[in-house]
């Protein structure tokens, strides 16, 4: 539960047209580096994942074939 100066505090913080800027120039300069052209580049996605593993010493686990023949989600 906020008390009644935490949730003042937030209104004033919600009229402030500083605060609404500044968010307005972050959403503009945001960038994700695994869309090239409008599009999700899988090469990248792929590229980060395997240094990422790397990264956090990950051993891969070998494949092992889902038996099951009633697999509901």
């Amino acid at each position: 539960m906020l008390s009644d100066a935490e949730r003042e505090e937030l209104k004033a913080s919600a009229r402030s047209s500083e605060l609404r800027e500044d968010s307005r120039k972050i959403s503009q300069n945001r960038h994700n580096p695994f869309i090239v052209n409008g599009c999700i580049d899988l090469e990248k996605v792929v590229t980060f994942l395997t240094e990422y593993n790397y990264f956090i010493n990950h051993a891969p686990k070998t494949f092992r074939r889902i038996i099951d023949k009633a697999n509901k989600l």
